[in-house]
């Protein structure tokens, strides 16, 4: 083979693995989300539509938190510090928050528990988080979370050592305002 053969071949194996790399780059938040998601890492919650159809004696202590990161001047908390439940067992608490201001502001929330291996056996029915939440001047709300521990957290030794959880939220000002704005002049229209 010639040089020059060489040197374009070299050339196209390059090009591939950097047309791989960005690719790769590009998909990194989806497959890391989608990651987290499917084992439970940093404390990623599961998203499902049913509950199981039993419970176990098991119990654990789920308790709450509320954050509010300084750029969005909320008031937010749970409404109870825990709760104990039964493996399989359905729960809903809720969270309220208050807009401290004189604007519509768009909050959005991200969770985690603790301790992180948790995570995989944390199921909520129901979240307000990672959805635009819009409160007016003044205005407060109240959020749900409709949650179980999945029974199979019991056949998993790793898990054995998990008798308290904690579920914790923080809300952020979310980047996009513009449903506050379209809000606002809606309420001017009229």
């Amino acid at each position: 083979m010639k040089k020059r053969d060489k040197n374009t071949a070299l050339l196209f194996v390059l090009a591939a693995i950097v047309g791989v790399m960005l690719g790769l780059v590009s998909q990194a938040e989806p497959l890391y989300k989608m990651f987290c998601g499917a084992t439970g890492l940093g404390g990623t919650t599961q998203n499902v539509s049913v509950a199981p159809a039993q419970t176990k004696d098991r119990m654990i202590t789920v308790s709450f938190d509320g954050n509010v990161d300084s750029a969005l001047p909320w008031d937010f908390a749970p409404d109870q510090k825990s709760v104990r439940v039964k493996l399989g067992e359905v729960k809903t608490i809720t969270f309220h928050a208050r807009n401290n201001t004189r604007k519509t502001l768009v909050g959005w929330a991200v969770h985690n528990v603790q301790p992180d291996k948790a995570g995989l056996y944390f199921d909520k029915i129901q979240c307000f988080c990672m959805t635009n939440q819009i409160l007016k001047p003044g205005q407060s709300a109240e959020f749900p979370v409709k949650f179980y521990i999945d029974p199979k957290i019991a056949e998993d030794r790793n898990e054995d050592d998990v008798t308290d959880i904690t579920l914790s939220y923080t809300f952020y000002l979310a980047k996009d305002q513009s449903q506050a704005a379209v809000l606002k002049q809606a309420r001017i229209g009229q």
